[in-house]
């Protein structure tokens, strides 16, 4: 009766700790999923993805400001 209740208790200890772990770890484990799900689908195309897509120009123009340069 002692080993089952053991087995039992650890049992119990391994799913509120996994539990645990997907409560605390939610938005990161999210991601890494939904970046997991992209790379298996032989559909996806990663240039077709319009929400992580950059905008950045490829030369952005120079900053110049009076205060950065100064001539002695």
């Amino acid at each position: 009766m002692g080993a089952i209740t053991s087995a039992v208790i650890a049992v119990v200890g391994v799913i509120l700790g996994w539990i645990t772990i997907e409560i605390a770890c939610k938005p990161c484990l999210e991601k890494g999923r939904e970046a997991i799900d992209r790379s298996l689908n032989p559909d996806f195309d990663p240039d077709d993805d319009e929400a992580t897509a950059i905008r950045a120009p490829l030369n952005p123009p120079a900053a110049t400001s009076s205060a950065s340069v100064k001539a002695v």
